[in-house]
């Protein structure tokens, strides 16, 4: 269990966590095999708001959650991978949960955390840095991954990519991702702002992917992404915390009411 000491605590508050989540669905959606299981699994052209909801309750939970929270989700997410087939390119039916595709989905994820903040203006050092990779070790155990088979640090997390980079591909199904996150099918009134996400978040989110993914997916980026982002950062910390930490899922706000305002996220407070 992560606490209001660890650099996790600090860095998942930030309103830019938003980009580099969906980010990082853009960079999972590059591995063929993890992205299959994605696509014939879920029902995310369905219910696309719901998908994105859970995937971020799943992270904050695994920072702001209580213990017995964040087991009992835990669990949950085991057992639903233990269940979930998919069929690859070559025909070949596999488990979603092998070690091989949870630990690309963890480090994809991780990786869009890290880095996109960073060019958001955040400003974690390099030390903290690798103490964010080492501390995330927690959250892939929470998949069932071993912590020692995990990159734990900017170096181990670099040639991690470098090794996977081979296996990596533009595909029918990342293809479907890409236009997913660029406009996800809402209803309702929802579906008047998606134009406005699309520029905004959509595609601000897939241009500041690294420049090896951006080159496999082959959609052109913004080109000036980093400033629309951190002008976009600037913008979103304008809303006062106790505002931005209303938000859904608010594992944030319940953390502060359960400890106490002293573990109020700050970049001061940055171990």
């Amino acid at each position: 269990m992560l606490d209001a000491n660890t650099v996790s605590w600090q860095l998942h508050a930030d309103p830019t966590m938003w980009i580099a989540g969906i980010a990082s669905l853009y960079l999972q959606a590059l591995h063929p095999k993890a992205v299959a299981g994605v696509v014939q699994n879920s029902n995310f052209q369905a219910d696309p708001l719901g998908r994105l909801k859970r995937t971020a309750d799943f992270v904050g939970l695994g920072v702001y959650g209580t213990s017995e929270e964040i087991a009992t989700a835990a669990a949950r997410v085991r057992a639903t991978h233990r269940s979930l087939r998919a069929i690859d390119q070559e025909g070949r039916t596999f488990r979603v949960d092998e070690p091989e595709l949870l630990l690309w989905v963890h480090c994809a994820e991780v990786h869009c955390f890290e880095t996109v903040l960073d060019r958001a203006g955040y400003g974690l050092t390099d030390r903290q840095k690798d103490r964010y990779y080492a501390e995330q070790r927690f959250a892939a155990t929470l998949v069932g991954l071993h912590e020692e088979d995990v990159p734990g640090s900017r170096r181990e997390m670099a040639e991690y990519f470098d090794a996977m980079r081979p296996s990596l591909r533009r595909t029918a199904d990342s293809e479907v991702i890409y236009e997913f996150l660029h406009g996800p099918p809402v209803k309702g009134w929802l579906r008047h702002g998606i134009p406005l996400y699309r520029v905004l978040i959509g595609h601000l989110a897939y241009s500041v992917l690294p420049e090896w993914a951006l080159e496999l997916h082959g959609h052109r980026p913004y080109a000036d992404a980093d400033r629309w982002l951190r002008i976009l950062r600037r913008t979103a910390l304008l809303v006062p915390g106790k505002v931005r930490r209303m938000a859904p899922p608010g594992h944030l706000r319940r953390a502060v009411e359960r400890e106490g305002r002293h573990v109020t996220p700050s970049r001061s407070r940055l171990p």
